[in-house]
């Protein structure tokens, strides 16, 4: 008996000293550089896949490559790190836009697993025959966005973001965050050829 109250007062004894002070110790989140994108800034591009719009300076636009009545083209996204994908399909007299249009929302579809939630804005430009979706696809998805324009005899193109990185919404946040008013100027300028 005697035993056991001494082993007792000695562990309650270590306990009180090896607190060590007042301060309590919390363990740190993991950290994430900060971006610093520059303001933003566009100038008129003109494709060589049947369209122009306005391009943010810091984006570069190769020319596109053609095969049958599909031009393809990446746009570097430069400090961002990524790249915009845009599919532009010459609409023949035998394809149905619904087609297209089936194809582009399986596309987003393919993400559902993932995403927390899917937010959907109908673009309707009636003055420049412009009218499509833009999907922003919220959660740790390969794409943050990615929409599609026509106008709905002959044009019709389909545009997906891809950054090169490990996706993590909270850290990237801010990142969409700048490319989203890129992209809307994109969408708001479009004009068909």
């Amino acid at each position: 008996m005697k035993r056991s109250k001494s082993f007792f007062f000695i562990l309650i004894i270590l306990t009180l000293t090896s607190c060590g002070g007042d301060e309590l110790l919390v363990p740190k989140p993991p950290t994430y550089l900060r971006l610093d994108f520059p303001e933003h800034s566009y100038r008129e591009v003109n494709s060589n896949c049947g369209f122009s719009f306005e391009l943010s300076e810091v984006y570069t636009l190769p020319e596109g490559n053609t095969t049958g009545n599909v031009c393809y083209q990446e746009i570097d996204l430069g400090k961002v790190n990524g790249k915009l994908f845009l599919f532009h399909y010459q609409l023949q007299p035998s394809d149905t836009l619904s087609k297209f249009i089936n194809f582009s929302n399986d596309k987003v579809d393919d993400h559902k697993l993932k995403a927390t939630s899917i937010e959907d804005e109908k673009i309707i430009r009636k003055k420049d025959n412009v009218f499509g979706t833009f999907f922003f696809l919220k959660g740790d998805v390969a794409t943050n966005y990615q929409f599609y324009l026509t106008d709905s005899t002959n044009h019709f193109l389909r545009a997906e973001l891809l950054l090169n990185c490990t996706p993590n919404f909270d850290s990237l946040k801010p990142t969409l965050d700048y490319i989203h008013t890129d992209l809307k100027k994109m969408i708001n300028t479009l004009k068909w050829k």
